[in-house]
């Protein structure tokens, strides 16, 4: 039974968390993993937000993540990599929108 207002991102953070346990790499290299994963999958916008968010946390920058774009492209193939390239810059609208409205409802 969920304890939470949010039990689906409780969930997927806990897995997260769990997955990270499980893995010797370090924080940038598991997160630069978990995007190149993203662009195999075709994962939306909001899959890109939360994952980008964290990644920043641990110094990866646009360019890295162009370089990753350039890497997966030959596996993955140039139609993922473009479907990438526009969940992310729709993720980043998404994180704009969000706090500006943060921002807003503070304001009141």
């Amino acid at each position: 039974m969920a304890t939470t207002d949010t039990p689906v991102l409780d969930l997927l953070g806990k897995m997260t968390e769990d997955s990270a346990e499980y893995c010797d790499l370090d924080p940038r290299s598991f997160m630069m993993a978990r995007i190149a994963a993203l662009i195999a999958v075709d994962a939306p916008p909001i899959s890109y937000m939360t994952n980008i968010g964290a990644a920043k946390d641990f110094d990866v920058t646009v360019e890295d993540l162009q370089g990753l774009f350039a890497a997966v492209a030959p596996i993955v193939g140039t139609a993922r990599v473009a479907s990438a390239a526009g969940n992310v810059a729709r993720a980043l609208g998404l994180a704009i929108a969000v706090a500006e409205e943060e921002v807003e409802a503070a304001a009141r």
